[in-house]
């Protein structure tokens, strides 16, 4: 039997999506991939349900450089409700016990605030999709099972207060990949006293991308797909080198682009000393993702396929 052919178009680029409350992130994923008919997709780093805004999703080639996007800072806003702790750390879990707020003012959220910026170590929550023993840690959490969990290091950039009206402390976070904003506030509780967790959560940032008012919902894409159909779609879809905005690029010509795209290093004058560069060939535009090895010379590492 021949090979089934897959269904789908060849559409390339990057989405910013809004992500809706209530969905999880292969929802909205498989939601646009349909939106687009695209035979590839994938996102960059899940949210939770409860979670809103940015959510990059990647279409056909764009989806070679989703795990760099995955490995990137992250920027949240969230709102921590002080008084009341939840089994998952969040809105969505089941209430486990209920506390006065008191002594709890800006200043001391604000000393508590300092002893979180840095390198830190997080225990992942229970309700998070780690795996321990080949299981997501929140199916074990589903079954009412605890284990023991490892700290894991974590950055954080930049932690600030933004309001607090007595009962919901609103803060901003930029911080590294791996770091748990829910173990952030369920900790943070702890420290001032009273306990809290996550009522909202909305990622802000992702790499080079923000939310400055350019996000997707699902409704405006489908509302333009029935005027336009994909072209109107395709329209809107951010280049696929914008997702490695913030890497050094490097230009050359195409007798040269062509060796690197045979899997060959090549000299490029005025070149970066190290790292990892875009790839530029001067007539047909970006073609890759390089690295410059310790010879000086431009290796391809991922290539386009447009």
């Amino acid at each position: 039997m021949g090979r089934r052919r897959r269904r789908g178009r060849d559409v390339h680029g990057i989405l910013l999506l809004d992500k809706p409350v209530g969905m999880t992130s292969n929802q909205a994923l498989q939601a646009v991939r349909r939106l687009y008919g695209a035979r590839r997709a994938g996102h960059t780093g899940s949210l939770d349900p409860l979670a809103t805004g940015l959510l990059p999703i990647c279409l056909g080639e764009a989806t070679k450089i989703s795990g760099f996007l995955l490995a990137a800072d992250k920027r949240y806003r969230f709102t921590v409700r002080l008084g009341e702790i939840t089994d998952s750390g969040d809105a969505d879990g089941e209430m486990l016990e209920r506390r006065a707020i008191e002594g709890v003012n800006r200043e001391a959220i604000e000393r508590a605030l300092s002893g979180y910026r840095g390198e830190i170590e997080q225990v992942p929550p229970m309700h998070s999709a780690v795996k321990q023993g080949g299981q997501p840690l929140y199916r074990l959490a589903h079954r009412g099972e605890v284990v023991d969990r490892e700290a894991r290091p974590a950055t954080i950039h930049r932690l600030e207060l933004f309001e607090f009206d007595g009962r919901d402390i609103v803060l901003e976070v930029h911080c590294s990949k791996g770091t748990y904003v829910r173990t952030l506030a369920t900790e943070l509780g702890e420290d001032l006293g009273p306990g809290g967790h996550i009522v909202a959560l909305r990622r802000i940032g992702a790499g080079p991308f923000d939310d400055d008012g350019s996000l997707w919902t699902l409704s405006a894409l489908e509302e333009r797909g029935e005027a336009g159909g994909f072209a109107a779609l395709d329209e809107i879809l951010l280049p696929i080198d914008a997702g490695l905005s913030d890497w050094p690029a490097v230009e050359m010509g195409t007798e040269m682009a062509d060796f690197v795209r045979q899997g060959q290093a090549v000299q490029v004058p005025r070149s970066p000393r190290a790292g990892r560069v875009r790839l530029y060939d001067r007539e047909q535009g970006f073609f890759g993702i390089g690295a410059i090895e310790d010879d000086g010379r431009v290796a391809p590492r991922r290539l386009m396929h447009l």
